[in-house]
């Protein structure tokens, strides 16, 4: 039979881990919550990322510039000298595509991968080129892989495309300029 002493010791405890467990859900909500924004960020940046490859296809330098925020940069750290080594602010971003639409019948960008990162406002994608040469001279076709940092608003603020730049320059017939 229970004494008095250990029916105090019972209770005592079951509050002490009733209060514990209240504790743990508290918490467990919490980290669902947060899961679920860094998710819901991820979704909308991914999405982001997704719109700027459906404006180069169509071709639309407006939707492609405004996904950008004022502050955003362009890099391409492998330009080889060759290809412009990117671009800074919208008017730049601007500046940078609104003279390579003309200069191609399509592109086409295929998307293999696309990650959000640990950090929901960093996407990761891996994609094709394949833009048709004018004059029916063929087609240039490149791996790609770029990131993209995106603001609190969902904006780009930094784009960095990375290709093969000896495939660039046989494409576009610039072997014998790299430097």
């Amino acid at each position: 039979m229970m004494t008095m002493r250990r029916i105090t010791i019972f209770w005592i405890a079951l509050i002490l881990l009733s209060g514990c467990t209240r504790e743990n859900s508290k918490e467990d909500s919490q980290n669902t919550t947060k899961i679920e924004m860094k998710n819901e960020i991820a979704e909308k940046n991914k999405n982001s990322a997704l719109s700027f490859f459906k404006a180069l296809e169509d071709e639309n330098v407006d939707r492609l510039v405004a996904l950008f925020a004022e502050e955003a940069i362009h890099i391409n750290p492998y330009s080889s000298g060759l290809f412009p080594e990117g671009a800074r602010g919208k008017d730049g971003i601007r500046a940078y595509w609104t003279p390579v639409f003309p200069n191609f019948d399509g592109m086409d960008f295929p998307i293999e991968e696309i990650q959000a990162m640990e950090d929901p406002n960093m996407v990761f994608v891996k994609f094709n080129g394949r833009i048709k040469l004018k004059g029916d001279a063929g087609f240039y076709e490149n791996d790609y892989y770029s990131t993209f940092r995106f603001n609190k608003e969902g904006l780009i603020t930094e784009y960095v495309e990375i290709f093969n730049p000896i495939v660039a320059a046989r494409g576009f017939g610039l072997i014998d300029k790299i430097k």
